[in-house]
């Protein structure tokens, strides 16, 4: 009887595993990142959102720690995404809007930024090759 049960919950376990998703397709990776970008970004986590930059990018426009703590001196209130599309060799671009508050003055402003994100053969994964959001308009 012992046996039987045991069975029957392995057979049951291995049916379970069949129906999950052996590999992530493109969309989902793309979701599942911008995901963890925007929630970086809505948190104030600019350095966790910056490892998600393409690597290239990262190395031709360094950030220095003046750069980081400027993004220290903003609180994010809002980050909604207002459109998105297909350019290009298959990279998406999406038109965000971020509520950007001043911690020193407590002002409130909004911001657009346009991502561009690229799909990277090689590495498996979606890069932002946009950059940070710009929220000093400069």
């Amino acid at each position: 009887m012992r046996n039987l049960l045991l069975r029957c919950l392995l057979l049951c376990s291995l049916a379970l595993l069949a129906g999950c998703p052996k590999s992530a397709s493109k969309g989902t990776a793309l979701d599942e990142v911008q995901y963890g970008y925007s929630a970086a970004i809505r948190w104030g986590d600019f350095e966790g959102a910056w490892n998600l930059v393409d690597p290239k990018v990262r190395k031709e426009h360094p950030l220095t720690d003046i750069d980081f703590s400027r993004y220290k001196q903003v609180q994010i209130s809002g980050y909604r995404e207002l459109g998105a599309s297909t350019v290009g060799e298959g990279d998406v671009v999406r038109d965000i809007e971020i509520g950007v508050i001043n911690r020193n003055t407590l002002a409130e402003r909004t911001v657009r930024y346009r991502e561009r994100w690229h799909y990277d053969e090689a590495a498996r994964t979606w890069w932002l090759v946009s950059g940070l959001p710009d929220l000093w308009g400069e």
